[in-house]
């Protein structure tokens, strides 16, 4: 998918694991399936998860990212009415990956789809419920850093004109454009909050057709709220959009941003992925359909 990924082996984190780990070095390593564009998963036995970087980094700055979101997950884990990833260690760099990597607990469960799910409405209300409880959280004065999702929509219409232009084969560009420029141009949010900033099904764990935990806490930030409205059009069908708007309490102009955000994603996702990763960008022609319908 990338430039600059790697691939690693089963064997090869078993060795990292036992010389880092050795309370571990008996475990079975297992390949995870997944569709994911950042890290590569392997069971550990099986109550942890090794989530190791595609692109690998032995910098001091990325260590200091990884234990920065294992921290969070601990801080904000106390405030939610789900599961989210619980930290278990980190892994450094070592023979076979040059890079800095975590073990999390392994949380059971299926990823969100239109398959897994059960009643979709109330599927809506169960991930409302956790976006309200994470909007909630005191960010302590914290606010949009300039860095992360969850700015000024105007700061991404550059990747998006971009993106639109390399899409005109893939979906109607003309129409998107100009849903792009309303919702860019939407009134701003009056304050920043927690976000997810990555509300992809894949994220989305469901058993027995319920909302059951929400992973990957990388993209966890403050800014603007209408970034976690995402799933009203990755993921939920037109029966349940409404559902979501109404128990998140979204006027027009958070909603308008939603659908921005919406196409940040999708329409940034698609071109990129479109011969790399088929469930990613088959996701993002279901975001930016919902969108246009």
């Amino acid at each position: 998918m990338h430039a600059d990924q790697v691939d690693i082996s089963p064997a090869e984190i078993a060795g990292l694991v036992a010389a880092q780990f050795p309370q571990w070095r008996d475990r079975p390593v297992r390949p995870v399936t997944s569709h994911g564009t950042v890290n590569a998963l392997f069971r550990l036995g099986d109550d942890l998860v090794a989530r190791v970087p595609l692109r690998p980094s032995a910098a001091a700055d990325r260590r200091d990212e990884l234990t920065h979101e294992q921290e969070q997950a601990e801080r904000l884990a106390a405030h939610l009415p789900l599961a989210v990833p619980e930290p278990v260690a980190l892994g450094a760099p070592g023979a076979g990956y040059p890079g800095w990597w975590t073990v999390y607990r392994w949380i059971p469960g299926e990823t969100a789809s239109h398959h897994t799910i059960g009643d979709p409405a109330a599927f809506a209300r169960e991930l409302a419920g956790f976006v309200t409880a994470l909007h909630a959280v005191d960010t302590g004065g914290r606010t949009w850093n300039g860095l992360t999702r969850g700015g000024p929509l105007a700061g991404q219409d550059d990747d998006v004109q971009r993106a639109l232009a390399e899409s005109s084969q893939l979906v109607d560009t003309v129409r998107l454009a100009d849903i792009w420029a309303r919702c860019r141009d939407a009134e701003p949010a009056a304050t920043d909050v927690w976000l997810h900033a990555d509300l992809m099904p894949g994220n989305l764990l469901v058993r027995d057709g319920h909302l059951a935990a929400v992973i990957d806490l990388e993209a966890v930030c403050v800014g603007d709220p209408a970034v976690d409205l995402m799933p009203a059009w990755n993921l939920l069908p037109a029966s349940a959009r409404d559902v979501y708007r109404q128990a998140l309490g979204v006027d027009d102009a958070g909603w308008a941003r939603g659908t921005g955000w919406a196409i940040v994603q999708a329409i940034v996702a698609l071109p990129y992925y479109v011969d790399t990763n088929p469930v990613m960008a088959a996701t993002a022609r279901e975001t930016l359909t919902a969108i246009l319908d």
